[in-house]
């Protein structure tokens, strides 16, 4: 039923509602599309791909990243659950993509999300603000980048890797990519990334929980670390004590 056919008249609530429920979501797009798996190592899409499909994370973790002109890799990101993939205004994708994890994924051609987009303007809506979620992870990175220390780039990231749940003591963070994705994301080298966990967990700040898990022990040190505040009490205190046993 068309709302331009009840303005000015008594309406039915049941029925606005099952209007609007009918009303395609991004959710509801990629719920129609099967799930493809893709194995550790695999690659999605690669940079410069002709960027014909939009795709939903449905689990797993991938990276995202570029390799520069004298062959080094830089890691642009890390995606997760519920992230988007190739959302590209370009005609090409601007970055490879490659399971770090099983993944599972759901894609949508683009195509036919332009084709939908037309009728449903609010689909272009939400669309955007993915948009402006990846651009804030973009930002998170440069922030990283900008910080002097390896401890507190290090320490940021194991903060940006907890976003979302309830920090407390002891807190467990997955981290299922290697040492050398940590380095080339923080554009450090893998021995300063391993020695630096290292000074954290003896600090006391961070304890390793198997080869792909941390424990966040003292969260306020870690925030002070982030934050730049190198001479944080706790934290030099646990320096200290840890060079005076050794």
């Amino acid at each position: 039923m068309s709302l331009q056919l009840v303005v000015g008249q008594s309406t039915n609530p049941a029925a606005a509602a099952s209007t609007a429920a009918d009303k395609p979501t991004l959710s509801s797009l990629f719920c129609r599309q099967s799930i493809e798996r893709i194995a550790p190592g695999s690659a999605v899409f690669w940079e410069g791909d002709a960027a014909k499909n939009i795709f939903e994370v449905v689990e797993g973790t991938l990276r995202a990243y570029r390799i520069l002109n004298d062959g080094r890799r830089v890691i642009l990101g890390f995606v997760r659950a519920g992230d988007l993939l190739g959302v590209s205004l370009r005609g090409h994708y601007l970055y490879t993509v490659e399971a770090i994890t099983p993944v599972e994924v759901r894609r949508l051609p683009k195509h036919r999300f332009d084709s939908l987009s037309e009728r449903e303007p609010h689909l272009n809506e939400q669309l955007f603000s993915k948009l402006c979620d990846e651009m804030a992870a973009a930002q998170d990175q440069m922030v990283l980048l900008s910080r002097r220390s390896a401890e507190e780039k290090l320490a940021g990231f194991f903060l940006l890797m907890a976003r979302g749940q309830v920090q407390k003591r002891g807190m467990i963070i997955e981290l299922p990519m290697t040492r050398l994705d940590i380095a080339d994301y923080l554009g450090m080298t893998i021995e300063t990334v391993s020695r630096t966990i290292t000074k954290l967990a003896g600090c006391g700040v961070i304890a390793t929980v198997g080869r792909h898990s941390i424990a966040l022990l003292t969260m306020n040190a870690l925030v002070a670390l982030a934050g730049g505040e190198l001479e944080n009490p706790s934290f030099q205190e646990a320096y200290r004590r840890r060079h005076a046993m050794a």
